[in-house]
């Protein structure tokens, strides 16, 4: 079992995404604000964070708070899970992932199958599900 931090704007699918996770046996805590990404990661270090890109306030907050996420945390896992190639045409793949510009373990474009994202959790954790 993993605990798995969802920082998305989008309260709804946060939230399915959460379910899913919950099924599979994993914790998880959302965040629909980006700003409080990092203070819930000081509380609780997750074990991995699924990030959205784009949020109200800012179009590429997800991407500066991977970078910030990196420079307080270190290595905390972060998948980016993202409608940002659909509103620009920049085609944002694993390719441009980076230590420094873009530290992620992965990048998924909305809409995503729920159970492969729950794959990639599980993957990148090393935590598989719980048995049910």
């Amino acid at each position: 079992m993993a605990y798995v931090l969802i920082g998305d704007d989008d309260a709804d699918f946060a939230s399915a995404v959460s379910i899913a996770l919950q099924a599979r046996g994993h914790e998880t805590r959302i965040e629909t604000d980006c700003a409080r990404t990092l203070p819930s990661i000081g509380v609780r270090r997750p074990d991995v964070v699924i990030l959205d890109v784009m949020f109200p306030e800012n179009d590429k907050a997800g991407f500066e708070t991977a970078r910030a996420i990196r420079r307080t945390f270190g290595e905390v896992g972060v998948i980016l899970l993202t409608a940002v190639n659909q509103a620009f045409p920049l085609a944002f793949s694993d390719k441009d992932l980076d230590p420094k510009w873009l530290p992620a373990l992965s990048f998924l474009e909305k809409p995503v199958d729920l159970a492969h994202l729950c794959r990639i959790v599980a993957q990148v954790t090393g935590r598989p599900p719980a048995p049910k």
